[in-house]
């Protein structure tokens, strides 16, 4: 029975993972700043916290990477950690740049001291590349991060390829696209806009703010994501891969999707708000998965209108309980 150690398992992508390695026969843990008082929401929600082993560790505190990693001897740890959203890191940029890049640090150093043998997946972000105009994304093309959030995640994957490079430790980033889940918490505008649709079919509100609606993204299903993480353990060789659908839609088609869904007209229930602009924003964001496909022999099988779907008939589920 292999041992793996997910940071950050109290997330969606940490559930998602945690309940992917235990149908394989892992044994998993997860880590969180404090095992007793921490959430376990997300775990619950799946039905997997009692099969989940958790651990108390700090990731921007050396010492508490060392002692969890000394204590879980994993063989795979997957770094899911850190805060996660974009428009958070404006207003915490210190604490996003902690998280995520000092956090990936210790956990490099935490290997290369304990066990160089551990595989190691890094969590990237496709908000790395910034404004790629048209021009779909792929592993060649430079990191020009626009957020904290985007300087801390290419960081971090320079601290990846630098480990791999130096001391030859299995360490790999996953760079993936955006990828929804019921799992998302509310601060994500793919969880508003659904969630605003469903309330307006109820006849709970009757309109919902957003943003600027021409962003355009790749949006794909979280939990075939977690199967791309783990296949990039599972390599001969360690390799840094964009993961996502292949597919750019603007926000306003996922908006319209959402809607439809409840049969509703879109456009008499949005109101657009300047004011909730981020500071420097993505307007186009696309990907070029080809690599991914050709060495993990991987290919999501839902697609943006599967997500939609998914996530308005999670919310109708929610809302009747």
């Amino acid at each position: 029975m292999k041992t793996a150690l997910i940071c950050g398992v109290n997330g969606q992508d940490g559930a998602y993972l945690a309940q992917l390695l235990l149908v394989k026969g892992y044994r998993v843990l997860g880590t969180s700043r404090d095992a007793q008082a921490t959430s376990r929401e997300n775990l619950n929600r799946l039905g997997i916290e009692g099969e989940v082993e958790v651990l108390s560790m700090a990731l921007n505190d050396f010492r508490s990477v060392l002692q969890a990693l000394a204590k879980a001897r994993p063989e795979e740890i997957y770094n899911l950690a850190g805060q996660s959203s974009v428009s958070l890191s404006f207003e915490q940029p210190v604490e996003t740049l902690e998280s995520i890049s000092t956090g990936t640090l210790n956990l490099l150093e935490g290997i290369r001291f304990l066990d160089p043998s551990i595989r190691f997946y890094s969590a990237g972000s496709s908000e790395c590349f910034g404004n790629t105009g048209h021009t779909p994304a792929d592993e060649n093309v430079p990191f020009r991060p626009r957020s904290p959030y985007a300087v801390a995640k290419a960081c971090a994957a320079n601290l990846v390829a630098t480990y791999r490079d130096s001391y030859g430790l299995f360490a790999c980033t996953g760079i993936l696209f955006g990828h929804e889940s019921p799992l998302r918490p509310r601060r994500f505008v793919t969880r508003k806009i659904v969630e605003a649709a469903a309330r307006i079919h109820a006849g709970l509100q009757t309109q919902v703010t957003l943003g600027n609606l021409e962003v355009s993204r790749d949006w794909g299903w979280a939990p075939d994501y977690v199967e791309a993480m783990w296949l990039m353990l599972q390599r001969e060789s360690a390799l840094d891969l964009v993961i996502a659908t292949g597919r750019t839609v603007s926000l306003e088609y996922f908006v319209r999707a959402a809607f439809a869904y409840f049969n509703l007209d879109w456009k008499v229930h949005v109101v657009q708000d300047q004011t909730l602009l981020r500071p420097s924003d993505i307007t186009y964001s696309a990907a070029n998965v080809s690599l991914a496909k050709a060495e993990l022999r991987w290919s999501p099988p839902n697609s943006v209108d599967d997500v939609v779907r998914r996530l308005c008939a999670a919310e109708v589920q929610r809302l009747a309980k």
